[in-house]
C-alpha cells in the first residue's frame, strides 16, 4: 500500500502515482447480503491504495439492456449506496449511458441488475463513469496549496503522453496520495497503474 507523503520531499514537483481502476462495484451492505446469503460479509482479496479499502474475493453478474458482465469484482468494505463505476467502453456494452459523476454522486444515474450466488437485486441508479481524481491527505494537499474539489491538470509522459485536464481532487485525512483514472483513459495514454503523473499549472 502507498505511503501518505509519498513524493513529498524538498522542492520536488508535484508527482502522483497513477493507477488504473478495471470496471468495479461497490456495494451496500443490504445488497451484499441479498446476494450472497444473510449475514453474508465481504472477504479481502488483496489491499487497495487507499487505507481499509479492499478488492473482495467475491464478483457479481451485471445485466443492463443490451449486455452484461459475468465477474464484477466487488471493493469492500460495504457503502451506504450500490454503485457500479464503469468505463464510456463498458458502458456500450451495457447499452447504457451513465454520466461521468464523481463517487457517491448517483443520482440520475441508470440502474442496473445485480445476480450473485444466493440471490439478485435490481437497482433503479448507481452506474457512473467515474470522473477522473486524485486523492490527497490532507497534510500532502496543504503542502502543495490544494483545495478539496479543485480542478486540476495532471500530465503523464511516454509514447502517447497527454494531459489529463478536469482532475477532481479530493481532500480527506482518510486518504493517501493517488490519482485514478479508468481503463479507456489508460489505454488511450499508454498509462499502466504505477506509473508517474505530474500537476501542471
Amino acid at each position: 500500500m502507498r505511503k501518505v507523503g509519498f513524493f513529498m520531499s524538498g522542492a520536488e514537483s508535484k508527482k502522483v502515482p497513477v493507477g488504473v481502476s478495471a470496471r468495479h462495484i461497490h456495494l451496500s451492505q443490504e445488497h451484499v447480503e441479498a446476494l450472497f446469503g444473510a449475514g453474508a460479509k465481504l472477504t479481502e482479496f488483496k489491499p487497495l491504495s487507499q487505507p481499509e479499502q479492499f478488492a473482495a474475493n467475491e464478483t457479481v453478474a451485471v445485466f443492463g439492456p443490451k449486455g452484461s458482465f459475468p465477474k464484477v469484482r466487488i471493493l469492500g468494505p460495504a457503502r451506504k449506496a450500490t454503485q457500479l463505476e464503469v468505463s464510456r467502453t463498458d458502458a456500450f456494452a451495457l447499452g447504457l449511458n451513465p454520466p461521468v459523476r464523481e463517487s457517491g454522486n448517483i443520482e440520475g444515474t441508470p440502474g442496473i441488475r445485480i445476480v450473485g450466488p444466493a440471490g439478485e437485486v435490481t437497482v433503479d441508479k448507481g452506474v457512473i463513469v467515474a470522473a477522473r481524481h486524485i486523492h490527497f491527505h490532507t497534510s500532502d494537499a496543504e503542502r502543495w496549496g490544494i483545495r478539496n474539489k479543485q480542478l486540476l491538470k495532471v500530465r503523464v509522459g511516454g509514447d502517447r503522453g497527454v494531459v489529463f485536464e478536469q482532475v477532481v481532487a479530493r481532500v480527506s485525512d482518510n486518504f493517501a496520495l493517488d490519482m485514478h483514472i479508468d481503463t479507456d483513459e489508460g489505454n488511450a495514454a499508454g498509462v499502466n497503474t504505477g506509473d508517474i503523473g505530474e500537476i501542471v499549472e
